[in-house]
């Protein structure tokens, strides 16, 4: 049977995430993200993702010193970094450094060791290329910090808040996994080779660079940036309403219904009231939004999705829109390297059929 795009076509059977767009619901491993995100940290999530369990005192400190290592980029990568132009894109960048990876020491390693390492050290190489191409100084990682927060330090040189570093450590908590999306096919689909886990990353962040996939939220932001502040967002929604034109973050592809991982975000930013003007602006207009949608669009459940509130943190903590993508992919790292280990475990290399339409001669 013919599907374009591959459609509902069931490729792989998992272990490690289910979607069930219909119910709204997202599981890590069997889980629902909102029984499990809240109370773990992002390495405890990852190492869930990866072994099936959360790690107990020794595991964990073990994942936080070898995460912490993974951090120190090999020479020949921090200089490869260096050396490229500027006008390379983020994701290029994180692609070409990840090739970089490819040596045969690296090679050697155990799956699980390189998958550890690669979810540390994209992104260093993230905030190492940005501050490159904005001519500022490089900044070191700092042991004392949490991935998470470390990730903002190297971005910012400065020391980040606790409420940016609850807020970005949701959001990369729920964006770690979500099932079979295009990204993480294309990594599977590498791996099924007998390729290797550098390549199979490699294909994941080249898929997730696509505006249809990893597109950077910026629609929201700019929404946001339009209403300015609390007293503007009935007049502004409405007269978008009435000119046709969709309202930025609401509404998905997958989710006929609330999507999970933003009822999260939204407690999130609800917890943190008063504590960001911008937090404070996506609540407020959140609620404003939804009601004027169903009074302008009824019955067409256009209901809040991820990158609402995704683009809400990522203005909060000031980061600029070509860090959002690169961002994103700093999470979903994670379950593209769970789904290459899984694959290798019960491989069968992907080889679907296709159907000639042409004319013969």
């Amino acid at each position: 049977m013919y599907k374009k795009g591959l459609k509902d076509v069931v490729a792989v059977h998992t272990k490690i995430a289910s979607v069930d767009g219909e119910q709204g619901e997202l599981r890590y491993r069997g889980i629902q993200v909102d029984k499990l995100v809240p109370g773990h940290s992002f390495e405890e999530v990852a190492y869930f993702l990866w072994h099936g369990k959360f790690p107990n005192e020794e595991e964990l400190n073990s994942l936080k010193s070898k995460m912490q290592e993974g951090r120190r980029l090999p020479p020949h990568i921090a200089s490869l970094i260096d050396i490229l132009p500027k006008d390379i894109s983020l994701m290029d960048a994180m692609r070409t450094a990840i090739s970089a990876y490819g040596q045969s020491s690296f090679r050697q390693l155990p799956m699980d060791k390189q998958a550890i390492i690669f979810t540390a050290a994209l992104p260093v190489i993230i905030a190492r290329h940005y501050r490159n191409v904005n001519q500022l100084p490089v900044v070191e990682p700092d042991d004392n910090l949490s991935h998470t927060a470390n990730f903002l330090w190297m971005l910012n040189g400065e020391k980040p808040t606790e409420v940016h570093i609850e807020a970005l450590e949701t959001y990369l908590k729920l964006t770690m996994e979500h099932g079979m999306n295009a990204s993480t096919f294309a990594g599977r689909v590498t791996i099924s080779t007998e390729s290797d886990l550098t390549a199979a990353v490699t294909s994941a962040l080249g898929t997730m660079k696509g505006p249809l996939h990893g597109g950077a939220p910026s629609g929201v932001i700019d929404l946001l940036e339009e209403i300015g502040n609390q007293n503007n967002i009935r007049p502004v929604i409405e007269q978008k309403l009435k000119q046709g034109e969709r309202i930025m973050g609401f509404g998905h592809r997958v989710y006929k219904t609330e999507d999970p991982r933003s009822i999260l975000l939204q407690k999130k930013c609800e917890s943190m009231a008063g504590k960001d003007e911008w937090l404070d602006l996506a609540t407020a207009a959140e609620r404003e939004i939804i009601d004027l949608l169903e009074i302008y669009k009824p019955g067409r459940k256009l209901y809040t999705n991820v990158e609402y509130y995704a683009a809400a943190i990522m203005r909060a903590i000031n980061m600029p829109a070509e860090l959002f993508t690169p961002a994103f992919s700093a999470a979903r790292i994670v379950g593209w390297t769970a789904h290459a280990i899984e694959q290798l475990n019960d491989n069968t290399i992907f080889r679907p059929q296709s159907l000639y339409v042409g004319n013969n001669i």
